[in-house]
């Protein structure tokens, strides 16, 4: 193999991982708080948390921390029900 045809695989190779860093980027969910709507109904009263609200919740969990250092949000997320309904979801509550 010739020096130029093996820098032209490390291109190749550099290319092909960046292209696939970009896709896992951008399938990520954003961080929204307004995607845990499902879960308002859990997390303000007694009802059990729906299915849509365990859905949303195991998206947004990369999002907890940021969450939490809100103000407005940190009541809703930090309460004793929030992390009821996280348990019933299987969603690990991280530590920020």
């Amino acid at each position: 193999m010739k020096k130029g045809s093996a820098a032209v695989w490390w291109v190749v190779a550099i290319v092909a991982v960046l292209a696939v860093a970009e896709v896992h980027e951008t399938a990520a969910e954003p961080c929204n708080p307004l995607e845990l709507s499902p879960c308002l109904a859990a997390i303000s009263g007694s009802q059990p948390p729906s299915a849509a609200c365990c859905s949303k919740l195991k998206e947004q969990v990369p999002c907890f921390c940021d969450y939490m250092k809100n103000p407005a949000f940190k009541p809703y997320i930090d309460s004793p029900n929030a992390k009821k309904v996280a348990a019933t979801c299987g969603v690990a509550f991280p530590t920020c």
